[in-house]
């Protein structure tokens, strides 16, 4: 009786061991595909009170979105390190940010740097050398740039004059408007280097603005794309247009900016039209969603904060077609569509880009 009963508790150690193996095997392999696959980059111009709303944030909200990041479980790491360990399928820490300034503003230098130094934070200047060669007002000087460079910030590419790269020079043919662009490109990274030893051929186009043409440029080039529509980034975003969160004016305030700064990037195929660039005010899109952690049916898009029409022409492969339910102003727009992870309080977000030049 004794010999049976040692080897019935035997066999439920046994059993009690393999459960725990297997539980343990369960919870090294079977993890969410989470926010260490995903990236947000966020996007500043000007940290000023003075200077023009649409590109501009207040010191006062600057330092609070800091302290945000600083209090609430960020990661805030280079922009190359993000880049290039999802280009190499890397994980990433957990809720991953990414902190980057266009143009060369000298707020960034007077009032961004020493603050980003006060909290430990990496950040990442796109530079438009033009003006900072020609000493214009409201610019970094070279030395300040220098300086920046030799404490770590990341120095990149936003051309020499920050031109409309889709506008044309008068008779200009296509051939002739790449070489144009691709010669302004080549000569900031020349400059760049020059001066600060960096060479990281990474470009944010000015104004957000590119076409196929553009981009196809670009990837012949061997440059990484940095756009300025909203979304976070993963493994499968499309290097040669990353999205960016824009943070001035409204979009500064920090009620909105907190659920940006923790996005996580939908698995998603703009399938047609592949070009930005419309020639109607009510464009319409059609997106693929591969399967991940959303549901299709709580995705939803939204342009100027009204839901816009959805035709899922293929649910089961998640095609759907966007259409716009009105006619949109201004040169640029978006149409952005989200859905929440259902295992936390973040979001997924896409944005389309629209471009009207003319």
């Amino acid at each position: 009786m004794g010999y049976y009963w040692q080897m019935e508790n035997r066999a439920k150690s046994l059993q009690f061991i393999s459960y725990l193996l297997f539980t343990l095997c369960c919870s090294l392999f079977v993890q969410p595909a989470s926010a260490q696959e995903h990236g947000v980059i966020l996007l500043y111009h000007h940290v000023d009170s003075a200077t023009p709303p649409s590109t501009s944030i207040s010191p006062e909200d600057f330092r609070i979105h800091l302290e945000y990041l600083r209090d609430n479980g960020f990661s805030v790491i280079t922009l190359d390190t993000m880049v290039e360990s999802l280009r190499k399928g890397e994980d990433l820490p957990d809720k991953a940010v990414a902190i980057t300034f266009d143009d060369g503003y000298s707020s960034i230098y007077a009032t961004a740097y020493p603050m980003l130094e006060e909290f430990g934070f990496p950040f990442t200047l796109f530079l438009s050398t033009g003006p900072v060669d020609n000493g214009q007002s409201g610019y970094m000087s070279w030395q300040q740039i220098e300086e920046m460079s030799e404490a770590g910030v990341l120095i990149a590419n936003h051309l020499v004059d920050h031109p409309y790269m889709l506008d044309r020079e008068p008779d200009e043919d296509d051939a002739a408007w790449i070489d144009r662009l691709k010669a302004e490109l080549l000569a900031a990274e020349t400059t760049i280097e020059e001066h600060t030893g960096q060479s990281h051929r990474y470009l944010a186009y000015p104004y957000g603005e590119y076409d196929s043409a553009i981009v196809s440029m670009l990837a012949d080039q061997q440059f990484t794309g940095f756009a300025q529509n909203s979304g976070a980034i993963a493994a499968y975003s499309n290097f040669l247009t990353l999205p960016r969160f824009p943070l001035a004016s409204i979009y500064a305030n920090l009620e909105t900016a907190k659920t940006k700064f923790e996005t996580l990037a939908f698995n998603v195929e703009k399938l047609e039209p592949l070009s930005p660039v419309t020639e109607t005010r009510n464009p319409s899109v059609t997106l693929k969603f591969e399967p991940g952690k959303y549901r299709l049916s709580q995705i939803g898009c939204f342009a100027n904060s009204k839901p816009l029409e959805l035709n899922w022409t293929d649910l089961e492969n998640g095609i759907v077609e966007v259409h716009g339910i009105e006619e949109y102003s201004g040169r640029r727009w978006r149409y952005i569509c989200t859905a929440p992870d259902p295992d936390s309080n973040r979001y997924f977000w896409y944005s389309a880009q629209w471009i009207m030049p003319d």
